[in-house]
C-alpha cells in the first residue's frame, strides 16, 4: 500500500517555528501578528495566502515578509519541531509490514527536506511532494495525483494521512482515502467536513487500518 503523509501537524508539531517565523516575517514589513488562534490556523495553508490576507494583498510586503521568514527558517526555524509522540513507531511499523511512504506538504520543499533529512525516520519515506518556492497554491491534489503516478499504486491501495482539511480534499480529488488525524491543527469538525475517510486520536490507528484495507 502507498500511505502519504502530510508534514506539519501529522508527523511533527511545528507550531513554535511557524508562529515565531511569521511574527518575526510580519514584524519586518511593519506588521502587526494576529493572535495566535488565528496564526494557529495559517499552519497548512501556503503563507502567501495568509500573509496577503494581513497585508492587503500588497504583493511586494507580501513577498518580503516571505524572504524574512525564508530567511529565519533557514537559521533556526527548521529545527524549532517536536516529533508527535508514536509516530517513530508507526513509521517503523508501516515500513516493516512492506508499506511504501511519501510525504505531501505545502511546506515548500526547500523548508520540508531538511527537516524530513534530520528526522530519526526520514529514511522511511521514498519521496517529498512539495511545492516550489513561488508557489501560492497549497496544491495538494496536484501532488498526491502526481505520487500515484510516480508509484504506481491504484487508488484502492492508497491512502492520504494529514490534519487539515486541505489533506482531506486533496485525497477525495484523487479518489484516496483520506485519514484525518485529530492531534494536529485542525479539528474533527474540518475533518469530517471536508470527506476524510476515518479520524484518528492515535498513530497506531493508521497501522491498524491500513491492515484492514489490505485484508479487504
Amino acid at each position: 500500500m502507498l500511505i502519504l503523509f502530510d508534514l506539519d501537524g501529522t508527523l511533527i508539531d511545528s507550531e513554535l517555528g511557524i508562529l515565531a517565523g511569521v511574527r518575526h516575517s510580519l514584524a519586518s514589513v511593519g506588521a502587526e501578528a494576529p493572535d495566535d488562534a488565528v496564526l494557529r490556523s495559517w499552519i497548512g495553508p501556503p503563507l502567501r495566502v495568509s500573509f496577503g490576507q494581513v497585508l492587503d494583498g500588497d504583493s511586494e510586503r507580501v513577498e518580503a515578509a516571505v524572504a524574512a521568514y525564508s530567511q529565519r527558517f533557514r537559521e533556526v526555524g527548521w529545527s524549532e519541531h517536536t516529533v508527535y509522540d508514536g509516530v517513530p513507531e508507526l513509521i517503523a511499523t508501516l515500513a516493516d509490514a512492506g508499506h511504501r511512504l511519501a510525504v505531501v506538504t505545502s511546506k515548500v520543499r526547500a523548508h520540508a527536506e531538511p527537516i524530513l533529512a534530520h528526522l530519526p525516520f526520514g529514511a522511511a519515506f521514498e519521496r517529498i511532494y512539495a511545492p516550489g518556492p513561488a508557489s501560492a497554491h497549497s496544491e495538494k491534489a496536484e501532488m498526491i495525483a502526481a505520487a500515484l503516478a510516480d508509484f504506481g499504486h491504484p487508488t484502492e491501495e492508497t491512502i492520504m494521512v494529514g490534519d487539515r482539511r486541505f489533506d482531506m480534499e486533496g485525497a477525495v480529488a484523487n479518489d484516496v482515502r483520506g485519514i484525518g488525524v485529530l492531534w494536529g491543527f485542525g479539528d474533527r469538525e474540518e475533518l469530517e467536513a471536508s470527506g476524510a475517510w476515518k479520524l484518528v486520536q492515535a498513530p497506531e490507528e493508521i497501522a491498524l487500518l491500513a491492515a484492514e484495507v489490505l485484508a479487504g
